[in-house]
């Protein structure tokens, strides 16, 4: 037996009658609601806490993903069970007692109030989530973004000391990967540490720009220019793009890259042909190689983001059924109070009536 004191002692007051009250305590709902909430919102804060102190940009530090993933998806697990049960269990243990009402109808009242809190709850923690959460990813995300521009910073910059002048004629970017398998096809086959004595001038002077005697160009034996005009590589670059549109290089575009190609090195037609195909075979590899690695990226987040839901979706089908198991619980020990009446003394009216 429960003993209460109370300042009113009509007890009858306390107690609802079936068919007069509402089935609804919107009170005990909202309170066990506003708790799951912030129960929720407190251990999302420290799992997002324990996340980000368990990763680290530094190879072989912190977490694998696979083990971070699993740790998420636990640690969410948790969140909406415990969450739930304490907003279910507040919900049933508040709620008015129905007097007068069939045990299997209280059942189903006490389940109904705590899958309403979870609901309620639900709501609550996303609209936090959405806000609170939101402040602290995005500080998060100016750190990391505040560091990646600089490692782009410092890329740049080595990318510029590498770049050739743009007077030479290279419109590609250093980041371009058509420019180096361009550089690589029209290379000379013949290095110009072996090009003859007469590349210098007679007198040992420097050799003026744009003749044969450019650094690191063999000069060919007639003389002839062998230099790459911009507008020549643009086309070489539409050419191979073309190709990997159709998946194959036109005999008539071989033929034709060929004889620029010897006409800047000073190979036969034959070996030009060789080089040209040679040179296209490996562009398209490592284009179709960086195609095969962004869709794999691409599926691995799509695998991620589809496995997340499903287990948000398992993890709040947990809490729906522990707020109204926690509820059914709360509102037993509710119904076990047993307030026993016995005649009002006369008191003081500043003692408050004592009901055992």
């Amino acid at each position: 037996m429960i003993n209460r004191t109370l300042h009113d002692p009509d007890i009858g007051a306390i107690e609802a009658s079936g068919s007069a009250s509402s089935g609804v305590s919107w009170g005990a709902i909202l309170a066990g609601a506003f708790a799951a909430a912030a129960l929720s919102f407190i251990l999302v804060i420290l799992g997002f806490g324990l996340g980000f102190s368990s990763v680290s940009p530094w190879s072989g530090s912190g977490l694998s993903a696979q083990t971070i993933g699993y740790s998420t998806i636990g640690w969410i697990t948790f969140t909406q069970i415990a969450a739930s049960a304490i907003g279910g269990y507040i919900a049933g243990r508040l709620r008015v007692k129905w007097a007068n009402v069939h045990t299997e109808e209280v059942y189903f009242r006490d389940t109904a109030h705590g899958f309403l809190a979870w609901a309620v709850a639900s709501l609550a923690t996303a609209a936090l989530l959405s806000s609170a959460l939101g402040s602290v990813l995005s500080g998060g995300a100016k750190v990391a973004s505040s560091a990646g521009a600089a490692v782009v910073a410092t890329g740049t910059v080595g990318a510029a000391a590498m770049a050739p002048d743009a007077n030479a004629g290279n419109t590609a970017g250093p980041a371009d990967m058509s420019g180096y398998f361009i550089d690589s096809l029209f290379r000379p086959a013949t290095p110009a540490s072996s090009a003859p004595a007469a590349s210098a001038g007679p007198t040992g002077a420097p050799a003026t720009p744009g003749s044969d005697a450019t650094p690191g160009i063999a000069p060919l034996a007639d003389g002839r220019d062998n230099s790459v005009t911009p507008g020549q590589r643009a086309e070489v670059m539409r050419i191979f793009a073309n190709a990997l549109r159709t998946g194959a290089l036109p005999d008539a575009d071989k033929t034709y890259l060929a004889q620029l190609v010897a006409r800047r090195t000073g190979m036969s037609q034959a070996d030009a042909e060789k080089r040209v195909s040679d040179k296209f075979a490996t562009y398209k590899q490592n284009i179709d190689d960086a195609s095969t690695k962004a869709k794999s990226a691409a599926d691995t987040a799509r695998k991620a983001a589809a496995y997340g839901s499903l287990w948000m979706f398992v993890a709040l089908l947990c809490g729906a059924f522990i707020a109204s198991f926690t509820a059914t619980y709360g509102g037993r020990l509710r119904d076990r109070v047993v307030f026993t009446a016995r005649e009002p003394r006369v008191t003081d009216s500043n003692e408050p009536v004592t009901i055992s």
